[in-house]
């Protein structure tokens, strides 16, 4: 089965508290509203890398049906007020990679 991912890294805060509480609280639930958005995974713990730390303080994963729905749900009324969101708590910094997916 086929799907989109949208994944998004973002760098570590000044403030991970204060990250964390206005990201679950107010980003997630805004994010959630997004028609067509079917699975929204984030990083449990601290983000790594096999040789050590990384420069991420939470990863998150956003699965689409496909680049297509993905499209269609950024653009979106409810899809531009998340993208717009970032700039209300990702200060350090955000890094977005979206792919489509493939079982082997």
């Amino acid at each position: 089965m086929t799907m989109t991912k949208l994944i998004a890294l973002y760098k570590t805060p000044s403030n991970p508290d204060a990250f964390d509480a206005y990201y679950f609280s107010n980003h997630v639930p805004l994010a959630k509203t997004i028609s067509g958005l079917r699975r929204y995974e984030v990083s449990a713990g601290p983000v790594t890398t096999p040789q050590g730390d990384a420069p991420y303080h939470l990863a998150a994963i956003l699965s689409f049906d496909s680049m297509d729905a993905l499209q269609q749900a950024l653009k979106s009324p409810e899809g531009r007020a998340t993208a717009g969101d970032l700039a209300n708590f990702a200060q350090a910094g955000v890094e977005l990679l979206v792919f489509d997916t493939q079982d082997v």
